[in-house]
């Protein structure tokens, strides 16, 4: 059986023997057993970014920007086989796995800028004879812990503009599907990136708690539950590190009584089910606006629903594909029981789904409910997976308040023709990522992704200019050179450019 091990330079094999499964989740079928690492292990790793780190953050940015070009230009030449080892270990669909990366690839485009972002400030003049002016300088070492749900996408936001900056980089990925970010450190060091500045190791708790309490590690950058996201900010900061750790989601969809509902039902059919439903920004909630557009919804929903197709992840015809393995199958199930429980109305279940062939694979069908209340549990928290839930609001300001009062704040989308409407919802709302007609608003590489509330614990966000500066710090330099006429007298006095 194949095995998937750290890559740290000048270390083969290690981890304390303890081993964790690699699902094949179309078929439910162990594929990989993937090393858990220990403190001993994360040591050697942080030994080489220390060796490694100042060379590279004395190599000129242009020369950095070249290695994201070539690593680019490598990505894309392996972009099918990268999509179908991305799609084998989590489930999602190959063109789904394709766009993952893609993503992924737009922040490395990004960081081909570098050069520029990396520009300083300068005042000439600021006093007499003196000048200002600022520098950003890498923290050093930095790293990432990232989820399952986009092992490329999220690794490359994270390592791309962390290395670009002129850092090493320490990436842990999730267990349950490493491969494609080991596969993506190797594509990195054939495109020129020196030994030690990127490197992979793998494991649970245990080297997550190793990589927030390591004293060289400067900055730590998460993406998970919230739960989880809570307790790395508390442990890292308490550590004395930089944090950004980014929770979970509940995205609402607001549909307004002049919505074009055909294309609110093909948007919210991709938005709410493409995956499985296993995105931090699917959208998981529609509120219609009053119960005339609710009613005219439901019915669209109901047959578009019934005629999603649920495949194997190489289906090309698929829309979607099997959840990551059975605990979250589980999972995802008995929320749904909650919802029955609770007194929600299913209307489509998606329980029981099996596929001819691959019985025992972990798949969901997709599922709707309707007449969900704010009260209900299984509206509050995260379901992750695919199910659509309505929330009838009967006015706009219902169903304003609906997304700004939910514990998470990280996406929402409204749809609507009345640009009043739209204008007044982005303004008010109170949630860090807002679409307009758009129902899954991730921002493109050089704006910056993240959410409010317990959508995320931190100050600074994912990529664009707000990874420069999470990545990097400031230095300030005032200087002056004298004339050589010495001025004694205000020796005492702090410096003033008057």
């Amino acid at each position: 059986m194949r095995v998937i091990d750290h890559v740290i330079v000048g270390h083969a094999g290690g981890g304390g023997g303890r081993t964790s499964e690699v699902f094949d989740p179309n078929t439910g079928r162990v594929q990989a057993t993937v090393t858990l690492g220990t403190q001993a292990d994360l040591d050697r790793a942080v030994a080489a970014a220390e060796a490694a780190q100042p060379g590279w953050a004395a190599t000129n940015p242009q020369r950095r920007a070249r290695v994201m070009f070539r690593f680019k230009e490598l990505v894309e030449a392996n972009m099918d086989a990268l999509a179908r080892l991305l799609a084998s270990e989590h489930g999602k669909v190959v063109a789904d796995a394709k766009g993952d990366i893609q993503r992924g690839l737009e922040v490395i485009e990004f960081c081909c800028g570098i050069p520029h972002v990396l520009k300083g400030e300068y005042t000439q003049g600021a006093g007499p004879g003196i000048d200002v002016y600022s520098m950003r300088q890498p923290i050093g070492i930095g790293a990432g812990i990232t989820p399952f749900n986009f092992p490329a996408m999220i690794p490359l936001w994270m390592s791309g503009v962390a290395i670009a900056t002129g850092n090493a980089f320490i990436l842990k990925p999730s267990e349950r599907d490493p491969s494609v970010p080991v596969r993506l450190a190797e594509l990195f060091r054939e495109a020129g990136l020196p030994e030690g500045v990127l490197q992979v190791v793998h494991g649970d708790k245990e080297m997550v708690d190793a990589i927030l309490d390591h004293p060289a590690i400067g900055a730590v950058s998460f993406v998970g539950s919230s739960d989880i996201a809570h307790y790395v900010y508390r442990r890292g900061v308490a550590a004395g590190k930089r944090v950004q750790a980014m929770g979970g989601a509940k995205n609402h969809g607001i549909v307004m009584p002049d919505a074009d509902l055909d294309q609110v039902v093909a948007d919210l059919s991709g938005a709410a089910f493409g995956s499985a439903g296993e995105r931090c920004m699917a959208l998981s909630v529609v509120v219609p606006v009053g119960d005339k557009t609710a009613d005219a919804l439901r019915e669209k929903l109901i047959p578009a629903i019934q005629a999603l197709r649920v495949g194997v992840s190489t289906d090309d015809q698929a829309h979607y594909g099997p959840v990551v393995n059975a605990a979250h199958k589980k999972r995802v199930e008995d929320w749904i029981q909650t919802g029955v429980d609770e007194g929600a109305e299913l209307v489509v279940d998606g329980r029981g789904f099996t596929l001819q062939g691959h019985e025992e694979g972990f798949f969901v069908g997709p599922t709707l409910f309707d007449r969900v209340t704010p009260e209900m549990s299984a509206y509050k928290e995260e379901i992750f997976g695919p199910v659509l839930q309505i929330v009838r609001a009967p006015d706009f300001e219902t169903a304003l308040r609906l997304p700004s009062e939910h514990q998470y704040g990280n996406g929402v989308a409204i749809f609507t023709r009345n640009g009043h409407a739209a204008r007044e919802f982005a303004a008010r709302v109170n949630v860090g990522m807002v679409g307009i007609n758009v129902p899954i608003p991730v921002p493109v590489a050089y704006h910056t992704f993240g959410g409010w509330k317990r959508s995320a614990f931190g100050d600074t966000n994912q990529h664009g200019m707000e990874g420069v500066k999470f990545w990097t710090k400031v230095k300030t330099i005032t200087q002056r050179w004298p004339d050589g006429s010495p001025d004694g007298g205000n020796a005492f006095v702090i410096p003033t450019m008057g």
